[in-house]
């Protein structure tokens, strides 16, 4: 990112540039960036295309004309396929664009075998803009929150990210209805968060487990039937609750062998106190326990599939089983 933002302050462009990664809330911001820098508001001299029909030959001809009262043209193709698959004549071509040309490639995936991903990395700039760290985000969280003149709390902070994820729009929409919540507050504490981010259905699968975990039958139903109205279908909860077994189950041995939290929180590519909540949840089980639930989470979803049982029932079932385990253990 730190060639991007140079290109752009200096405004010295490439005449091909890549912007790809799991991270679309930066994919289309850079791509408006570069946009805004090169041509401004100038709708004359821009073209965009999406999708896997785009056709070389429209791309030449757009490219190889001067930009109308203007030192630049700009040509933005969006998802188009072209770094996963066949990619003819483009890989030629890029080394030809005009230096009154600019294009930009935005696409979510890429295979960096692919020879025109090669080609523009030779001739261009390939920017991976990925899911950013925990300590990315906060720096980020802390930049918007000075510009509007704001102080968080450290524990708010934590209790912020873990709520709304690490998405990187969703935090941006998230942190807008905070600031404007706490207007008129010294701060932004966790209680604002409480009361003001949505909370993900991860989180609420996390907080089930913990429910089940301390024998909370009643708590755990309840956030199953709170995920229910908000139209979450079973097959997904059970999914989840499954998914968070298993990762549990990864933690515990990764633990055994003496694993810190931060280690922990690099090697499952998870922020370090999501790391620790997970380190507390799995110290509550054993082994043969953790194996156990993701086996009966499997055998629930077959049940369903062939008919056995309703959804509904099946996850009530899972939910009911592990928070008694203790009961059912002592009468084994």
């Amino acid at each position: 990112m730190q060639v991007l933002n140079e290109n752009i302050q200096k405004k010295q462009f490439y005449t091909v540039y890549l912007l790809f990664g799991n991270e679309p809330f930066l994919r289309n911001s850079y791509k408006k960036q570069l946009k805004q820098a090169m041509i401004g508001d100038d709708e004359m001299n821009y073209s965009h295309f999406e999708g896997k029909d785009t056709e070389l030959s429209k791309i030449k001809d757009l490219s190889d004309t001067l930009p109308f009262f203007a030192d630049r043209r700009v040509i933005i193709i969006e998802e188009s396929g072209l770094f996963k698959g066949s990619c003819d004549g483009w890989t030629e071509y890029i080394s030809q664009i005009p230096e009154t040309t600019t294009i930009v490639f935005v696409e979510s995936e890429v295979d960096k075998r692919n020879r025109l991903y090669k080609k523009v990395k030779d001739v261009g700039y390939a920017a991976e803009l990925g899911k950013q760290s925990e300590a990315q985000l906060k720096r980020w969280v802390m930049a918007m929150l000075h510009r509007e003149q704001r102080k968080i709390t450290a524990d708010a902070l934590d209790l912020f990210l873990y709520k709304v994820g690490d998405d990187m729009e969703n935090i941006k929409m998230e942190l807008e209805k905070v600031i404007s919540y706490s207007e008129g507050e010294e701060g932004i504490t966790s209680k604002i968060v409480e009361d003001i981010c949505v909370e993900r259905t991860t989180n609420r699968i996390f907080e089930m487990i913990e429910a089940v975990s301390a024998g909370n039958e009643k708590k755990a139903l309840n956030l199953y039937y709170d995920l229910l109205s908000l139209k979450e279908p079973s097959m997904r909860i059970l999914f989840l609750i499954a998914r968070q077994f298993n990762q549990l189950m990864v933690v515990k041995n990764l633990m055994s062998v003496g694993e810190s939290k931060d280690s922990i929180g690099n090697i499952l590519k998870i922020k370090s106190f999501i790391a620790g909540k997970l380190m507390t949840q799995a110290r509550v089980f054993s082994k043969e326990q953790l194996r156990e639930y993701v086996t009966l989470c499997v055998e629930s979803e077959e049940a369903i599939k062939t008919g056995g049982l309703a959804e509904k029932v099946a996850v009530e079932m899972v939910i009911v089983k592990i928070a008694r385990r203790k009961e059912i253990e002592q009468k084994k």
